[in-house]
């Protein structure tokens, strides 16, 4: 990768990029037009056969601000890894080919993390553009996540969703030093790091302005690879959910909210961790009294006469997860000291 620049800039911009010719000159684009000038964008070309290549020649020739690293198929995480190990910059953006960041975004997000030492990471709200026509579940998680803000939210409720968009982040690169970059496996390589990061006390905020267009199409990543099915979120979701359960709760009674059938296949995975489940909680007075895995399922009521129980609210609907937790709160229940919404 050639090396164009006489100082190190402000941020670094990575972005890997396979057969993203016709997508890639807009996300370009918008780098380029940003308020901020001290940029330098890092583009992975892995293994693209179609006219990427010579569209990110043109550009490179154009500015001596985007540089590019032309590999041979190494996957998503090992490009997204080359990309940050070249940047320069001590804060690191992150922009995927067919996304668009808005002018002012990368100068809010930098002007975040300076003002805030304190902050580790910063996303944004975004805009949802999808041109697919099963996209509603994508746009209620985006409506979801674009409520979640503060690092107190994003802290709690991380084990109902990856709580940022991924190409919305910017991080510091300290943080890569301390705590690991992206992991291979069969699981989301952004949620698991914004679970392992959390985890290891790594703060996390938003800055409440749309500053990134997350355009979904047919051929995103999140839709055609294994590694972001639901199974995989729930996966690597209980493993980091079982290590908290385990350090912030221990001897205590674990009960599980929901007991139909699609919550119970997802929280086997929970189980499978060492998590053991004390009993089921739900309203459906179906399903009240029937036993699954060994343990009951009881009305809401029988948490009362419980001795501290611990509730994982495993319900999906974010209208149902919230009358759980007004439902709990009336009755002496504390979001993480007494139970955690999970979905």
């Amino acid at each position: 990768m050639a090396d164009h620049t006489a100082h190190p800039p402000r941020v670094s911009v990575v972005l890997p990029v396979r057969n993203g010719a016709r997508v890639l000159p807009a996300a370009i684009d918008s780098i380029r037009a940003q308020t901020e000038r001290r940029w330098e964008l890092i583009v992975i070309n892995d293994g693209s056969t179609d006219e990427t290549g010579p569209i990110l020649a043109d550009l490179a020739n154009a500015d001596p601000r985007i540089r590019v690293a032309t590999t041979t198929l190494l996957g998503i995480v090992q490009a997204l890894n080359l990309g940050v190990d070249h940047a320069r910059a001590p804060f690191i953006a992150r922009l995927d080919a067919d996304d668009v960041a808005h002018p002012c975004r990368l100068a809010m997000q930098c002007d975040h993390l300076d003002s805030h030492p304190e902050i580790g990471l910063v996303s944004c709200l975004v805009e949802f553009k999808s041109t697919t026509e099963a996209a509603g579940g994508y746009e209620r998680h985006v409506t979801w996540l674009n409520s979640v803000r503060s690092p107190d939210e994003i802290r709690r409720q991380r084990f109902i969703e990856s709580p940022m968009a991924h190409p919305s982040v910017v991080f510091r690169k300290s943080i890569l030093t301390e705590h690991g970059g992206y992991h291979e496996g069969d699981f989301p390589e952004d949620y698991e790091l914004w679970l392992r990061w959390l985890e290891a006390g790594v703060v996390m905020a938003k800055v409440p302005e749309t500053l990134v267009t997350w355009n979904d199409g047919p051929d995103r990543l999140s839709r055609t690879c294994p590694r972001y099915s639901v199974d995989a979120f729930y996966r690597i979701k209980a493993r980091y959910l079982a290590r908290w359960v385990k350090a912030c709760s221990p001897r205590r009674p674990v009960w599980i909210w929901g007991a139909g059938r699609v919550t119970r296949r997802r929280a086997e995975w929970l189980l499978k961790e060492g998590v053991e489940c004390a009993g089921w909680i739900d309203i459906d007075p179906r399903k009240i009294g029937r036993t699954h895995m060994g343990q009951r399922v009881c009305a809401p009521e029988s948490l009362l006469s419980s001795f501290q129980p611990f509730v994982l609210v495993y319900v999906a609907s974010w209208e149902a997860r919230e009358i759980i937790a007004c439902w709990l709160g009336r009755n002496g229940f504390v979001e993480e000291r007494d139970y955690l919404l999970c979905a």
